[in-house]
């Protein structure tokens, strides 16, 4: 469940006035999500998502997220765009928390995404990296390498107790990436929490994207390491080349990786799996077992940096041409 804040009637009919959209005609929370608090809400002009920011949320960042959306929803990328009131203002508050209001894309997430799922969605990535191109606002990845090691660090006394010899395989992955990660690649706005859930779609047609709440600028292969990760694992764990050749296929097709964006994914699709790992094993740690939230099982990314920790060459995910064997 992610509502976290009730919000009434006569709270959502003020907050709804001043966009000018007509009456509110119906809202009700959305289950879905583990961040913010959702709510869909009716009006006489049609539907549309308001979102409180919850406590996890830095409010000095919302600026970048929804100047983000409107970019790239300007540039014609199919995703959720903020609202404007009367005021001209996107940003709000509603029930003590900060609030915005987006329009409703139509479409719905896949459960057990096909190869041809994970080659829209690999076009769809490279159409975002090159319409964030010229998006003037920056922000610093909060989860990216240099901030592994100190999540550990608040975790790593109790990283056995999910499962035996974690703390040992963390501390081995972490001196590895450290001495190889790849920094001199090129840059840009990532979205860097494609999964399943974030992509929606309508008749097996990729109808947008959402939930850019973890965007920020990092390395654009990142991303793509980030969604061989997030797309092309099956329920038994075992990666399904396929799936991969055509997310990488799609990918390339609209923005072609680079040499050094080849021959480095094998390193970041190490350091996306560790990423997610160590965000899991936290949670799992400090959540309570009575919470809100479903704890998501680590292992599931443990068994993903074991599997990539295998890979030599970005051949071996699928992808075409003509890469290097990245340094082991």
């Amino acid at each position: 469940m992610a509502v976290y804040t009730d919000v009434g009637d006569e709270e959502i009919s003020a907050f709804i006035a001043s966009y000018g959209l007509g009456e509110v005609v119906s809202f009700k929370g959305i289950a879905e999500g583990v961040e913010n608090t959702n709510y869909l809400v009716e009006t006489e002009q049609g539907w549309f998502i308001l979102t409180l920011y919850e406590k996890r949320v830095n409010p000095a960042e919302l600026p970048f997220f929804l100047s983000l959306m409107e970019h790239l929803a300007g540039s014609g990328l199919n995703c959720p765009t903020p609202v404007r009131d009367s005021e001209g203002c996107n940003l709000r508050e509603i029930a003590g928390r900060p609030a915005a209001l987006v329009t409703f894309l139509e479409g719905l997430s896949v459960r057990r995404p096909t190869a041809d799922h994970c080659g829209e969605v690999g076009e769809a990535l490279a159409r975002m990296h090159i319409a964030a191109a010229d998006f003037s606002l920056t922000r610093r990845n909060g989860l990216g390498i240099d901030d592994w090691r100190p999540l550990y660090e608040r975790f790593a006394e109790r990283a056995d107790e999910i499962r035996g010899g974690l703390g040992a395989m963390i501390e081995a992955e972490l001196a590895f990436l450290d001495a190889r990660w790849p920094r001199d690649l090129p840059q840009g706005v990532i979205h860097a929490d494609l999964f399943p859930d974030n992509v929606f779609f309508l008749h097996d047609q990729l109808s947008g994207l959402i939930d850019f709440y973890f965007a920020c600028t990092d390395a654009l292969a990142y991303d793509v390491a980030v969604c061989l990760n997030a797309w092309c694992f099956e329920a038994d764990g075992q990666f399904n080349i396929t799936k991969g050749r055509a997310l990488l296929k799609g990918y390339d097709s609209v923005r072609q990786l680079s040499e050094a964006e080849r021959a480095a994914l094998p390193v970041l699709a190490r350091g996306s799996a560790l990423r997610f790992l160590l965000t899991r094993a936290y949670d799992w740690i400090n959540t309570p077992p009575d919470a809100l939230v479903k704890r998501k099982d680590p292992g599931e990314y443990a068994r993903r940096l074991s599997f990539h920790q295998t890979i030599r060459s970005a051949r071996e995910y699928g992808l075409d041409g003509t890469d290097r064997a990245s340094a082991r």
